[in-house]
């Protein structure tokens, strides 16, 4: 397997990096030899914009056999425990649009986008890859440019999208290889409860232990 693997920070799979510096044979400064699989790592900074920059310059330089997004997120759910390894199937944009007065009306419903033309199927962003993630639970997400901290602000994008998951790159990531026709899937470990921002209340190092852990073993799967 070619593997890119893609993160909006560094600390985000920093135990992934220290695990392959001292287990696997290293190519370049971000390319590794993990058993049969080369893995090259893509940090695109944080964003949409970044990410879009990011993922396309990797994919026009290499072919891969699998593009992977990992990175944390929160979740709309109190049912998904904190530090919770997620894969999210579908993305929709959670603030593309316009505010009408008090109603917000999303870009699709704007008339700027159709819903059902490439590489939107009905608004939503769809990953194509489920072997090797299907003992993960599948979810649905949103992408935002501000992250939920209001109340009213998450009751709204409950109430329209019913999403489960909100992270500030995947809708970019999923956009970007749909349009290049890669084979593609994003994994996220749940670090916080969408809510009035409380960051007391976040286990951060739990989900990247746990999505490290995940990546690590999977790597190991797929020698």
């Amino acid at each position: 397997m070619k593997l890119l693997l893609v993160a909006a920070t560094q600390a985000e799979i920093s135990p992934l990096l220290e695990h392959l510096k001292a287990h696997c044979q290293s190519i370049d400064s971000n390319i590794f030899m993990h058993g049969d699989n080369t893995v090259t790592t893509c940090i695109t900074g944080v964003g949409m914009v970044a990410t879009t920059y990011a993922v396309t310059k990797a994919l026009q330089t290499e072919h891969y056999t699998l593009v992977l997004q990992a990175g944390v997120g929160g979740s709309f759910s109190t049912d998904i425990p904190l530090g919770t390894v997620v894969r999210v199937t579908d993305e929709r944009y959670g603030d593309l649009g316009a505010e009408d007065h008090d109603a917000y009306i999303d870009i699709f419903e704007m008339g700027l986008l159709p819903k059902d033309e490439h590489p939107y199927t009905n608004g939503k962003l769809t990953a194509t890859e489920t072997d090797g993630f299907d003992t993960l639970t599948a979810v649905s997400g949103i992408t935002v440019n501000t992250v939920s901290g209001n109340a009213n602000t998450i009751a709204a994008r409950v109430g329209r999208y019913a999403s489960i998951v909100e992270s500030m790159e995947g809708a970019a990531f999923h956009y970007v290889c749909l349009k290049e026709h890669v084979p593609f899937a994003q994994v996220r470990a749940i670090s916080n409860y969408v809510e009035p921002r409380n960051r007391a209340a976040w286990k951060m190092k739990d989900a990247i232990i746990n999505l490290n852990n995940w990546l690590i073993d999977f790597l190991t799967r797929a020698q």
